[in-house]
């Protein structure tokens, strides 16, 4: 499915460039580090796939897929099966510092826009959001700081080269920026919307993909706290 909309994404794409004509130049060689970080996550028992993630960097270069497929989450465990008798996460609200999983958008200059679109199995419902960086965001992840290692317990100067990005029911995305020794800070919120199409760009017949029965558990007893992102 992913393949089959290949196409439609590239036509998507253009648009963009044709959007962003007042982006300014920052190649990758103005950049104090290798590269920037892509990460996701979600809030306890509210599970979402990545349909796809796409980036525009301040070059009007376009990344497409630049992250896909399950975010991070703490709570069902992976591969668990069953529902527990107690339930140990909590799906309300942020984490402090959360970390997410994804990739480094390789050869990427500072981004522009972030474009996701992610299926909310929670609802279920699929979303997708345009988050555009505004650039005391991109000042931010230019600026080094002091920090401590606690791994090999050393003072080095960091960067917030690492941007996570949380999804929540109700289409809510969260963006923070953290470092491989700074702690993630919270930097902007966007409200997504519902995504006509729906699932795999309408190919499934309005098919989600499932959840964990721990998740489905979770949500028959507590709901979908959406007033809490």
């Amino acid at each position: 499915m992913r393949e089959n909309s290949y196409m439609l994404k590239m036509g998507f794409t253009w648009i963009l460039v044709v959007l962003l004509g007042g982006c300014t130049s920052s190649g990758t060689s103005s950049l104090p580090y290798d590269g920037w970080m892509l990460r996701f996550f979600t809030p306890d028992y509210m599970e979402a796939w990545i349909e796809t993630a796409d980036v525009v960097d301040v070059n009007k270069r376009v990344f497409l897929e630049a992250a896909w497929g399950v975010p991070a989450f703490v709570y069902p465990r992976p591969h668990s099966k069953g529902v527990p008798t107690t339930f140990r996460g909590q799906a309300p609200g942020w984490p402090e510092h959360p970390v997410g999983k994804g990739r480094r958008v390789t050869g990427a200059a500072l981004p522009y826009l972030v474009y996701v679109r992610w299926q909310s199995m929670a609802e279920p419902q699929t979303y997708r959001a345009f988050i555009k960086i505004p650039d005391s965001v991109r000042q931010t992840m230019l600026k080094g700081e002091r920090a401590f290692c606690r791994a090999d317990g050393k003072w080095i100067t960091d960067y917030r080269n690492m941007m996570v990005i949380g999804l929540a029911p109700g289409g809510i995305t969260k963006v923070w920026l953290g470092g491989q020794c700074l702690l993630s800070t919270e930097v902007m919120r966007v409200q997504g919307k519902v995504y006509p199409k729906g699932p795999y760009d309408g190919k499934s017949n309005g098919r989600h993909r499932e959840l964990y029965e721990e998740s489905k558990a979770y949500i028959e007893k507590y709901g979908i706290p959406y007033e809490s992102w």
